[in-house]
């Protein structure tokens, strides 16, 4: 089950500032949601903390009944694609999307297996071959998705920070993860500040100001 539940989630850094403050909030297995706002509103911060890149400071995450707050980031099936992605620029995509699956120790034959499935469905098999260096900036977040992928996560946090090229990329990063939420029911969790893209995306938004939620649609 891959429902994410936020129960009084806060977030107050040591100078005082409050960036999330008192959150709760249930999102639906395989649900494609939108976080919305201004800069500085909490959104990413939110993301930060179910991804356990932010401490949290009161308050709990769910991944179905599964208390989230004092796992480890890597034992969370969680994803996340955010701007700083970390591909390894001397090592093929191939060996990019298969370096998670190589360091849980599993068979060859399944990340084989999963590696090319995952290339496949992002339009990746004829370059796995290639250098990371040598690829389209395009590709590179592709390899990036797919690396997330292959790990069979529950849940894909996304970043608006991920897609920061032009605009034409942009759109096709987000057609990239609404299809993988579409073809194989990963719960998404995006954040944009940008309001025709929240609204576009045809899903539900979650608006945020000033560290709370101000109205759901």
């Amino acid at each position: 089950m891959a429902s994410v539940t936020l129960e009084h989630l806060t977030k107050t850094y040591p100078n005082g500032f409050i960036s999330v403050n008192d959150v709760s909030l249930h999102i639906e297995d395989g649900e494609f949601v939108v976080f919305h706002g201004p800069s500085g509103c909490g959104k990413s911060t939110i993301l930060r903390m179910i991804g356990g890149l932010e401490d949290i400071t009161a308050g709990e995450i769910y991944l179905g009944r599964e208390l989230l707050n004092d796992i480890l980031p890597r034992d969370r099936r969680l994803a996340m694609a955010f701007q700083n992605y970390t591909l390894y620029r001397h090592f093929n995509a191939y060996d990019n999307m298969a370096l998670g699956l190589r360091l849980r120790d599993l068979p060859r034959s399944v990340i084989d297996t999963r590696v090319r499935t995952a290339a496949k469905f992002f339009g990746l098999t004829e370059v796995l071959d290639r250098k990371i260096k040598a690829l389209s900036e395009t590709d590179k977040q592709r390899v990036a998705l797919g690396r997330a992928i292959v790990c069979q996560p529950k849940v894909l946090l996304v970043d608006e920070d991920f897609a920061r090229q032009n605009d034409d990329r942009r759109s096709e990063m987000l057609e990239d993860i609404v299809a993988i939420n579409r073809e194989f029911h990963i719960t998404v969790l995006y954040v944009t500040n940008n309001y025709e893209e929240a609204v576009g995306l045809k899903k539900k938004i979650v608006f945020m100001k000033d560290g709370k939620i101000a109205d759901i649609r």
